[in-house]
């Protein structure tokens, strides 16, 4: 090995999960670490071809030949068996293999809108011999690892989300208001539509109790205006907003907010005051990260969500937020919205506590050099 770790990033997509896991912190070693790691950035690194589908004959692997350690993640956009084959590839030439992934891959919920599609090409299986043979598995929280560990040969860590402060999204003036409502907000992507049925009559009858006037309701994360009209996300979101208008009367007083790139994510949260994680208990949730905590809390705004997942490691009740039980619904869902919607002095005051927490704990520039630590670890031993 030379004195810099040659990294082969291969990001699944440019999405907003391989954002966070591999684009963000990748750039970041580049850009903190030069004189410690060298980084190729490949989607690609088997050459399939894009336009047919087909493999390439010839290919020389170079980028695959050239590193130290090749990172990917989740699965491939070119498929499941497509990553599998980067990982048995790695190993043909003898690379150190990190797979890292933010989600649950091994038991998808019906509910899922990709359920039907992981059962007929396998994509669960594939995924555990992903797990087997690579030298280093991540994960985001503890109990996502319990799940998978038997699936795993070598090492399993986890390795927190984290969020890359220094960029202007995450550096940027609250949005104030003239008028004086509590600004509720979901930032959500395309696979939600069991959480949204779960929190659906949370809106209308918080209205009802807090006064209509008094509250607002953004959701986050609707396709652009460009977005081709048979995009399937399309009609993701026009599912969202009739499940969300279901008992809405009278003028709504929500808005529906298009999504942007996930370095401009930070924007959204400058227009809330309480941010929500509504989410029905599943092992697929119950394995999510605690990025809302990252994002929410940089802008000194409390969370509230299901008590599903990680968040339990970050909020206190009353404190840094709230915790609902999931089993306890939509009622306890009103309550503490209501109250919180009432009292300006406590969301403020559980806001700035969250902040602290998130600038210390989840800020991409202090705690990205984990990773390469990890590597010159594993790799020396």
């Amino acid at each position: 090995m030379s004195d810099k770790l040659k990294i082969l990033a291969a990001p699944a997509n440019e999405g907003g999960c391989a954002y966070y896991r591999i684009i963000a912190p990748y750039r970041k070693l580049e850009e903190l670490y030069p004189d410690q790691v060298e980084v190729r950035w490949d989607k690609n690194p088997l050459g399939i071809d894009e336009k047919t589908g087909r493999w390439q004959e010839g290919w020389d692997y170079e980028n695959l030949k050239w590193c130290d350690v090749v990172v990917t993640g989740n699965l491939s956009n070119f498929g499941g068996n497509y990553t599998a084959r980067i990982v048995g590839k790695a190993k043909e030439f003898d690379k150190f293999v990190h797979y890292d992934t933010d989600d649950l891959l091994t038991d998808l919920y019906e509910g899922h809108r990709l359920y039907g599609v992981y059962k007929e090409k396998g994509l669960s299986e594939i995924t555990k011999f992903i797990y087997n043979n690579s030298d280093l598995v991540t994960v985001t929280q503890r109990k996502f690892a319990e799940r998978i560990k038997p699936f795993c040969r070598h090492t399993l860590a986890v390795i927190k989300n984290c969020v890359d402060y220094n960029l202007p999204a995450w550096n940027m003036q609250r949005l104030m208001t003239k008028k004086n409502y509590c600004r509720f907000g979901w930032a959500g992507g395309i696979h939600h539509e069991q959480d949204v049925k779960y929190f659906a009559g949370v809106p209308q009858m918080v209205n009802q109790r807090a006064g209509r006037e008094n509250v607002r309701w953004d959701f986050y994360g609707a396709p652009p205006p460009n977005t081709p009209e048979d995009d399937w996300q399309i009609e993701v979101w026009k599912n969202y907003k009739n499940i969300i208008m279901r008992g809405f009367k009278g003028q709504p007083n929500f808005t529906i907010n298009y999504a942007l790139p996930a370095d401009r994510y930070g924007q959204f949260f400058t227009n809330m005051d309480i941010a929500v994680a509504p989410l029905e208990m599943n092992p697929f949730n119950d394995s999510k990260s605690e990025i809302k905590v990252a994002e929410c809390g940089r802008y000194a705004i409390p969370l509230v969500a299901s008590n599903v997942g990680c968040y339990d490691e970050w909020i206190v009740n009353g404190e840094t937020g709230f915790l609902i039980d999931p089993d306890k619904g939509t009622k306890e869902w009103v309550k503490i919205l209501t109250k919180l919607a009432k009292d300006k002095k406590l969301r403020e005051r559980m806001g700035r506590n969250l902040k602290k927490i998130t600038d210390e704990n989840f800020d991409m520039n202090k705690n990205v050099k984990d990773r390469l630590d990890l590597y010159k670890k594993l790799i020396n031993e």
